[in-house]
């Protein structure tokens, strides 16, 4: 008896919510190149002819029925080969994840999503319902009639059994474990499973290689690619295991609209299936840059916005903002090629990133009387490096024409002892009208500065810094941010880089005599990102928070007050976090509420909390 070989693969999608065109188009082309490999199954990812991120729009009854009529158009290209495709189904006011399994024109039928992730970013319960395990039903879809539910199908003498992303993680509730008792020989895992820092190392791990070792088949988990709406980034990850054995891994963070990863597997005799070499980097700072800038390259391609505009100060966060545009450039380019890089951003022809850069990055420095030079020289440094338009502009009439108007009403003089916040707050306002009006003109996005440590905080003026309608560093934390541009600086070339990299984090609002630094008005960053971790994070209280952290610091007396403020802070300015642009998931927490912490605008402010604290 011959050994049963059969060429399998994955293919990673970039998507974009109910953009049919799109997302059809990119299937068809991974079904296509498949085929062309002489593949025989192919899993595509979760959701993919819809795309994942249609959130309240799956609670319609017509995207469902465009996704099933789609469905049958995919079917039909599916000749002598199988695949796993994605999209949402609605049975009686109800709707469910599902995946299909199509080949030859038929629809074998569609596994229904039994777990369902309601934590952190995913709040799939409020849009799907789950399955339960073990039940299957016939029903009549399209005139049609097709099995759905916790399905096993016969395919070319395989058994093939199907996970959905969160079934891959449920350690009790995995469907994984009744694939095992039927004998299942493959396992497809269609996913939308968000990037997050080490998170892929975690997947190969937790998934893929304990779903083939525990249930003894073969695994092939493939995740969905790129920026698909807006906030999450999925990084395209394809794994394909058998036993114990990892066989094939994707290299992440591709700029292409898919990539397709084959393996020929020997499902009788896995000692014969061929491992290959991959060389996809796990390490957290090559992670951010390649992240961050396919999140840019598809929000801006996706927009259809033709830049960025970035209010460049000379330090750091403003700084990472420029550097993550070039590295967008320089990245998208080496890998697509200058004129797919322009068309995909539907820009005029360039021919190095110089140009580019210049082409999509415009940059002004905003001074006042408290700028100092060496902030100037900085910026002017950086953008030029990188080839970025710079501007300069003084905002000194604008802030003393707010200054005047209300020292009228009030009929009193300002004075920095008596209006410190007031005065700091009305410089970094008066500078937003003016950079917004740049972006509007040239039909740019407007970045947005802040980082997650002060959006912990509040440590940023709401109209003034949080200007924009893009936050691209608003998920990772100030320290990261110090330490990525020296890394950048050093591993990836950027130069331009030296200057900031020497000076000291400040917000320079207040006359330079004072020596102003964001860790003399806050507390040092390492420990509010100690706090951060410990109480937004894991959820502690903060006497619990002060006896973790007193372990670490006990030679800090100030550390209780480190924790109050940050804590008061926190629920102060729960509003400003309300208000912060878009920003994008990098880190395993972020502080935006609209995809991972809510928190109450108004509160106790953990009053008898911090009074615990106190009595400590």
């Amino acid at each position: 008896m011959t050994d049963r070989i059969l060429k399998i693969a994955g293919a990673t999608l970039n998507q974009t919510p109910f953009d049919w065109g799109n997302n059809l188009f990119n299937i068809l082309e991974a079904i296509e190149a498949a085929k062309k490999e002489q593949v025989k199954i192919l899993c595509l990812p979760e959701l993919c002819i819809t795309g994942y991120g249609c959130e309240d729009v799956f609670l319609s009854d017509w995207l469902s029925e465009k996704a099933f009529q789609k469905l049958w158009l995919i079917a039909s290209h599916c000749h002598d080969i199988c695949v796993y495709v994605g999209l949402p189904l609605r049975l009686d006011g109800q709707t469910f994840n599902g995946a299909a399994l199509v080949s030859n024109g038929k629809i074998l039928g569609i596994t229904l999503k039994q777990n369902l992730p309601a934590g952190g970013v995913h709040y799939e319960p409020r849009w799907f319902a789950p399955w339960p395990a073990g039940k299957k039903k016939e029903v009549t879809l399209g005139g049609q009639s097709v099995w759905v539910g916790d399905l096993v199908y016969d395919v070319l003498g395989l058994k093939v059994g199907i996970e959905i992303c969160e079934d891959g993680w449920a350690k009790e509730k995995r469907p994984g474990y009744q694939f095992k008792k039927q004998a299942v020989d493959l396992i497809l895992n269609g996913s939308a499973s968000h990037f997050a820092f080490g998170k892929s190392t975690d997947r190969e791990n937790q998934v893929v290689l304990e779903g083939a070792s525990q249930f003894g088949c073969v695994y092939v988990f493939v995740n969905q690619l790129g920026n698909e709406a807006g906030r999450l980034v999925y990084d395209g990850d394809i794994v394909i295991a058998q036993q114990k054995q990892l066989v094939a891994v994707n290299k992440r963070l591709s700029f292409k609209n898919y990539n397709l990863l084959t393996a020929e597997i020997n499902f009788d005799n896995p000692q014969a299936t061929p491992v290959q070499v991959w060389t996809d980097s796990k390490e957290k700072n090559e992670e951010f840059g390649l992240a961050a800038s396919l999140a840019l390259f598809d929000y801006l391609r996706k927009s259809r916005a033709k830049g960025f505009v970035l209010s460049l100060s000379g330090g750091a966060d403003s700084a990472c903002c420029a550097i993550l545009v070039a590295e967008m450039v320089r990245l998208a380019s080496r890998e697509l090629g200058w004129s797919v890089f322009c068309k995909k951003l539907n820009i005029s022809l360039v021919s190095n990133e110089k140009e580019a850069v210049n082409m999509l990055l415009s940059c002004a420095y905003q001074s006042t009387v408290n700028s100092s030079a060496s902030t100037f020289q900085a910026a002017k440094q950086l953008a030029e490096s990188i080839g970025a338009s710079f501007f300069h502009w003084a905002i000194d009439d604008e802030v003393k024409s707010y200054e005047s108007k209300i020292e009228q009403v009030l009929q009193r003089k300002l004075t920095w002892e008596t209006d410190d916040i007031a005065r700091q707050n009305i410089q970094a306002r008066a500078r937003s009208p003016i950079i917004w009006m740049l972006a509007n003109i040239q039909q740019h996005i407007l970045l947005t500065t802040s980082n997650r440590s002060e959006g912990d905080v509040g440590y940023a003026t709401m109209d003034g810094d949080t200007s924009g309608s893009l936050a691209p560093i608003a998920g990772v934390d100030k320290p990261f941010i110090l330490q990525w541009l020296k890394w950048a600086e050093k591993e990836l070339g950027y130069s331009g880089l030296q200057a900031v990299n020497t000076l000291q984090p400040t917000a320079e609002l207040r006359p330079l005599e004072r020596a102003q630094t964001d860790e003399k008005d806050l507390m040092p960053y390492p420990v509010l990102v100690e706090i951060e971790r410990l109480g937004i994070r894991d959820r502690k209280k903060p006497a619990d928070v002060y006896l973790e952290l007193a372990k670490k610091y006990p030679d800090r007396p100030e550390l209780k007050n480190h924790i109050k403020k940050f804590f008061r802070l926190w629920s102060v300015n729960q509003w400003k976090r309300e208000r912060i642009a878009p920003s994008f998931h990098f880190d395993d927490l972020n502080v935006d509420p609209r995809s991972w912490c809510r928190f109450p605008i108004l509160s106790s402010g953990f009053k008898e909390e911090l009074d615990e604290l106190d009595n400590l």
